[in-house]
């Protein structure tokens, strides 16, 4: 793109510089325009060698090559005689005072862009001291042109910060195979034949046994899902930070597609599903079992935490309530509220405990 800027600068500069050859002896100071066009000369030159390179681009170098083009159009009134205002010739700048709004739309977006045409459009009304149907063209073209640069420049970006994007994840992806081919043939083959074993034997050696499970089903998680947060850390995979939640007894359903919401929702309702499932831990007995499941609906984003427990029996809860003890189901639903969702309770003697979790999916920038 900033390539295509100075190649129009160049050709541009060669236009004025053909004008002023040909208008030659009809200038009011003639030494002026040749000045200025030296002038616009030295300043391509400079300006393409800070354009070039990234980090001497600054916001400021855009800013000061508009005021400084501006200025240098503005000086028409002196170089142009009275016979050259009237047949329309064009001002000392001619169309080299469009690369300001080309550039700024490059560096800006399209609106950058269409501001800088629009201020060279009134400084060529000022120049010309008068705004006809010539100067609001000028001024039109001046602002397109800084649009569709804009436009063009702004969608590059992204483009490429989304190809970027996925070739970090195929090579995080290709890493991650990796390592779960060598895990498999050393620690997962490991941690498989101990609880094997530690099934067959019993007494302490089944707890040991069910650690070794769960460590096995949480390293194959890890192995098996993409990166949590994105390139930009303003987006994480909700879908991703669930499954590493699974274990020998808390089973996780999630889409094939992945969930990738803001950082902060995602942080959430991963913290709400740990309370749940802790909830069950403490209160569902040490057999009990746990499913996480994930659904993406579009226009909002549900998590379901089940479990297979006692249930809560009634009135438990309104007299906990009453008595001030709000605990994890207040927890859950302040957490929840924030994110402007809503949390369902679904429980009763001999029927387990359900929570069901919504929030407006709310994507990430792209």
């Amino acid at each position: 793109m900033w390539r295509g800027v100075l190649a129009f600068r160049l050709l541009t500069w060669a236009f004025a510089c053909g004008t002023v050859i040909v208008q030659s002896g009809h200038y009011q100071r003639e030494w002026l325009a040749w000045t200025i066009l030296g002038v616009m000369a030295l300043w391509s030159v400079v300006s393409s060698f800070f354009y070039l390179r990234e980090r001497t681009r600054p916001p400021a170098l855009v800013v000061f090559d508009l005021v400084f083009t501006t200025a240098l159009l503005l000086t028409s009134p002196w170089v142009l005689s009275d016979a050259q205002f009237a047949l329309n010739v064009p001002l000392i700048t001619t169309v080299w005072a469009a690369v300001p709004a080309v550039a700024a739309g490059a560096r800006f977006g399209a609106s950058g862009g269409v501001l800088a045409g629009l201020v060279l459009g009134v400084a060529t009304g000022l120049a010309r001291e008068k705004f006809d149907l010539d100067v609001a063209r000028d001024g039109v073209l001046l602002a397109a042109a800084g649009l569709l640069v804009g436009m063009a420049a702004t969608m590059g970006r992204r483009s490429a910060a989304r190809l970027e994007q996925a070739l970090r994840k195929e090579a995080a992806t290709a890493e991650r195979e990796r390592l779960a081919r060598s895990i498999h043939d050393s620690v997962l083959q490991v941690l498989a034949r101990v609880r094997k074993r530690g099934n067959e034997v019993g007494g302490e050696a089944a707890e040991l046994a069910k650690l070794a499970g769960e460590q096995e089903i949480a390293l194959r998680s890890l192995v098996t899902t993409e990166p949590l947060r994105s390139n930009d850390g303003e987006t994480a995979s909700l879908r991703a930070a669930l499954q590493l939640l699974a274990t020998s007894s808390v089973q996780v359903s999630t889409p094939a597609d992945d969930v990738e919401l803001p950082a902060h929702v995602t942080d959430e309702l991963v913290a709400v599903t740990r309370e749940a499932l802790s909830n069950v831990e403490k209160h569902a007995g040490p057999d009990a079992r746990a499913w996480v499941l994930l659904e993406d609906l579009g226009g909002e984003v549900v998590v379901s935490v089940r479990d297979d427990g006692p249930g809560i029996p009634d009135g438990v809860l309104e007299r906990a309530a009453a008595a001030g003890h709000l605990g994890v189901v207040e927890s859950i639903r302040g957490r929840v509220r924030d994110l402007g969702g809503s949390a369902t309770l679904d429980t009763g003697p001999g029927r387990g405990t359900e929570w069901e979790v919504r929030v407006p999916s709310t994507r990430g920038a792209r």
